[in-house]
């Protein structure tokens, strides 16, 4: 193995048996040779350990790591600081890449020395595993594919699924690496790259399969609980440049659910001039003391208020682009969508 080999892949363990084998399988088939895998245990008590330290005895390829703190965050941190390489791969023990993927996502990180993070599209599995609303999410996620989209569509959901993902190792580290706290990790950090102007894009093709189950930690976790999916966005549209502009705030979608999760943007000190919505039983009304409007209040208002569209059922986010867009609202400039 080379002493600064091209890729790090970074996989923290934590009891993994049922799944490994499959998961480094499909690392040691990769078409790029040049890689080093950084496998991080965190205090696992299956025979995880036992089986990467056998893949190593044969693999010079294979670094097995046990830091001295535990969880998520530390192992990601403590790969971070043990990584040889300048670009680093994420991959989970459950997931299974594709054998191109490595050499794929370095050449498009040396194509486009711009680009921080680049992802791939990802196919869920085994389909009898799939919740309610994954297949809609797949959807999006695998069509957010350019800079620009994921800059302006980063606050609909997390746009990048974490194993996927490749980024320059400076990028992360620059901006203080992976936070722990009670909120998902992943999509924290894609929010503040974007924050700091970092570009994230994504290859136009499958290369992981994303293993659903129900021991996940997507599953489990209050981390990754939709109210914490909430108060994150609030946190980090709160610092948006364009909520901070002096323009008026609406609110696109006055249904209760939508009410409840733009508390946590309320609190944070961003009241809306008005709500929109298009149910007549609605407009006419006050929420909280503040009209419910219809479509076209928004069309002409001077100066133009700039848009938050709460409503993600199926259709809506489009049907209400469409209508911003007849109105002249472009969206990242006059509106975002929020999931």
């Amino acid at each position: 193995m080379n002493a600064t080999p091209a890729v790090t892949v970074l996989m923290p363990v934590r009891n993994a048996t049922a799944t490994l084998d499959a998961c480094l399988d499909s690392i040691q088939a990769q078409s790029l040779g040049d890689f080093e895998l950084l496998v991080v245990d965190d205090a696992s008590t299956d025979h995880s350990r036992e089986l990467v330290a056998a893949r190593a005895q044969t693999d010079a390829r294979i670094r097995l790591l046990r830091p001295p703190e535990r969880g998520l965050v530390a192992c990601l941190n403590g790969g971070l600081a043990s990584a040889r390489a300048p670009l680093i791969a994420r991959m989970d023990a459950d997931d299974v890449m594709d054998c191109e993927r490595l050499a794929l996502q370095r050449e498009y990180l040396q194509a486009h020395p711009d680009v921080d993070v680049v992802a791939s599209c990802v196919r869920a599995f085994p389909a009898d595993q799939l919740q309610a609303g994954m297949s809609e999410y797949l959807r999006w996620q695998n069509a957010c594919l350019d800079s620009d989209a994921m800059r302006d569509e980063v606050y609909i959901e997390c746009p990048i699924t974490h194993p996927s993902a490749m980024f320059r190792r400076t990028a992360v580290t620059t901006v203080g690496g992976y936070r722990d706290g009670d909120f998902p990790e992943d999509y924290e950090l894609w929010l503040r790259l974007t924050e700091h102007g970092c570009r994230l894009a994504k290859i136009e093709r499958c290369l992981l399969h994303w293993r659903q189950h129900d021991d996940s930690l997507s599953r489990r976790d209050p981390r990754y609980s939709r109210d914490a999916f909430d108060r994150l966005r609030a946190h980090y549209l709160a610092r948006d440049p364009r909520l901070n502009s002096g323009r008026p705030l609406v609110f696109w979608g006055a249904g209760r659910r939508t009410r409840r999760r733009t508390t946590h943007i309320t609190a944070l000190g961003f009241t809306p001039c008005a709500w929109v919505d298009v149910d007549p039983k609605k407009i006419g009304n006050r929420i909280l003391n503040i009209p419910v409007v219809a479509p076209g209040w928004l069309s002409g208002r001077w100066p133009r208020p700039f848009v938050l569209a709460w409503v993600a059922s199926h259709g809506a986010r489009e049907n209400i682009g469409a209508a911003l867009a007849s109105m002249g609202y472009e969206l990242g400039t006059d509106y975002l969508a929020v999931g």
